[in-house]
C-alpha cells in the first residue's frame, strides 16, 4: 500500500508542477476519496482525483492530460456534453500486464502504474530503455512550471496593504467627505526573466534531449520572459525555436540551428560571447541564470571563472545544475566546476525528471525572495 500511496501522491505533484492549486488538504481528500473507491477500476480513481484535486474548469483539461500520461492504462471515454475531448496519444506501460488487465503475481496494474511512474521520475535519463524515455517525454510535455515573478514599481489595489492616499480621497469625495472606506494597495508582480544556458557538447549529449524538451517546456509557459542558448564551441539563440507549440518541432528547429551538437567544450568563451552581446546590455541583469553542464572545460579555466565572476556580478542568482552530481559519491574536481564554483549561488543536480522540478523550485525562491546561498559541491537540493 505504501507504494501505491506514493505513486498517488506523485500524482499529486505533478498536477502542482502543472500549475493547479493541489494543497496538502486536496492531497488528503484525494487519498481518502481513493480509499472509499478502491483501485479496482480505473474510472473510480479518475473521478475521486477530478473531483478533489479540481479547483476551476480550466483544471479539467490539464487533469485529464495528466491522468492519461500518469497512469499508463487504456484511455477511458470522458464524454463532455457538447464539447469534443482531444486525447494525449497513450504512453506505453512500463511493467508487463496480463491478458485480464492484471501485473505480474497479481499486481493491481493502475497501482503497478503509479508506482513505475514515481519510480522513473528519480531515474537518471541515461539509464532508461527506449520505452521509458518515450514516457518521461510524455511525462515533460505535460509540466506546467509556474513563471517566477519579481516586485514592480507601480501599485495595484488590494484587500491588503498600504493605505491608497489617492483612492481614500477619490472614495471621501463621494462620500460627502467621510472616511467611509479606507482602500489599500500592495506591490503588483512582474514577471522575472530565466536564461537557460545548455551545454549540448559531447559529453552532455545523453541529456541534451531531456533538458531541450525542459527548457521548451519552459518556454512555452513564459515565452517573453524565457531565454534559451545552447553551449558548446560556440553559443546559439534558441528561444525563437522553442517558442512552437509542439516539441518534437520546436526540437527538430533548435538541432537545425545548432552547428555544435556533440562537440566540444569551451565554457569561457562561450559566457564571454554571451555577456558581451547579450547578457551585460540587459538579458542578464535581474535574471534568475540557470547553466546546465557537467563542468568539462576543454579551453581556459581562468577565463570561465572571469565570466562567471561577471555573470554572478549582473544576475540575480546563477544556478549550475550539473548531471552527474546526482550520482552517489561525485566530486566536484572537474576544472570547469572548480573555476565556476566562488560564482554560483546553487549546485544542483540535473540528471531526472525530479532534479529538474527541483531546479525550478530553486529558481522560483532566488526569484521571489533573493536568497543568496552559498554555493556548495555536494549534497544538492
Amino acid at each position: 500500500m505504501a507504494e501505491t500511496v506514493t505513486g498517488l501522491v506523485g500524482f499529486a505533484r505533478a498536477l502542482r508542477h502543472s500549475g493547479m492549486a493541489v494543497g496538502p488538504n486536496r492531497v488528503q481528500s484525494f487519498l481518502a476519496a481513493v480509499e472509499q473507491v478502491g483501485l479496482d477500476e480505473r474510472e473510480g480513481v479518475y473521478w475521486a482525483g477530478r473531483l478533489t484535486l479540481c479547483s476551476e474548469p480550466d483544471d479539467v483539461a490539464r487533469y485529464d492530460a495528466a491522468f492519461a500520461t500518469w497512469f499508463s492504462t487504456e484511455p477511458m471515454p470522458i464524454e463532455q456534453p457538447g464539447k469534443p475531448v482531444s486525447r494525449p496519444a497513450k504512453i506505453a506501460a512500463l511493467s508487463a500486464e496480463t491478458s485480464d488487465g492484471e501485473g505480474e503475481g497479481g499486481e493491481d496494474p493502475l497501482a503497478a502504474a503509479a508506482s513505475d511512474a514515481e519510480v522513473l521520475r528519480n531515474r537518471d535519463v541515461t539509464e532508461l530503455s527506449a520505452a521509458e524515455r518515450d514516457h518521461l517525454r510524455r511525462m515533460l510535455a505535460v509540466l506546467r512550471p509556474e513563471p517566477p515573478t519579481r516586485p514592480a514599481l507601480r501599485r495595484e489595489p488590494g484587500k491588503r496593504g498600504a493605505l491608497s492616499p489617492r483612492a481614500t480621497l477619490r472614495a471621501m469625495l463621494r462620500s460627502g467627505g467621510e472616511p467611509v472606506r479606507l482602500p489599500k494597495q500592495h506591490r503588483s508582480r512582474r514577471a522575472r526573466r530565466v536564461v537557460l544556458l545548455i551545454d549540448v557538447s559531447g559529453s552532455m549529449s545523453p541529456y541534451s534531449d531531456a533538458l531541450l524538451r525542459f527548457a521548451h517546456v519552459v518556454v512555452r509557459r513564459a515565452p517573453v520572459s524565457t531565454e534559451v542558448f545552447t553551449l558548446g564551441t560556440r553559443m546559439t539563440r534558441v528561444s525563437r525555436q522553442l517558442r512552437q507549440r509542439d516539441p518534437e518541432s520546436a526540437l527538430q528547429a533548435a538541432s537545425r540551428a545548432v552547428p555544435d551538437f556533440s562537440g566540444g567544450t569551451r565554457l569561457g568563451d562561450t559566457l564571454r560571447v554571451f555577456l558581451d552581446r547579450w547578457g551585460q546590455r540587459g538579458m542578464a541583469r535581474g535574471s534568475v541564470v540557470v547553466l546546465f553542464s557537467d563542468g568539462w572545460e576543454r579551453g581556459d579555466a581562468s577565463e570561465l571563472s572571469e565570466q562567471m565572476r561577471r555573470l554572478h556580478r549582473l544576475a540575480r542568482g546563477v544556478i549550475w545544475a550539473n548531471p552527474h552530481a546526482g550520482h552517489d559519491g561525485y566530486q566536484p574536481v572537474q576544472s570547469g566546476i572548480v573555476a565556476a564554483l566562488p560564482h554560483v549561488d546553487r549546485m544542483v543536480a540535473g540528471h531526472s525528471l525530479r532534479s529538474l522540478e527541483d531546479i525550478w523550485s530553486w529558481v522560483r525562491r532566488l526569484s521571489q525572495t533573493g536568497e543568496q546561498l552559498p554555493g556548495v559541491p555536494v549534497g544538492f537540493a
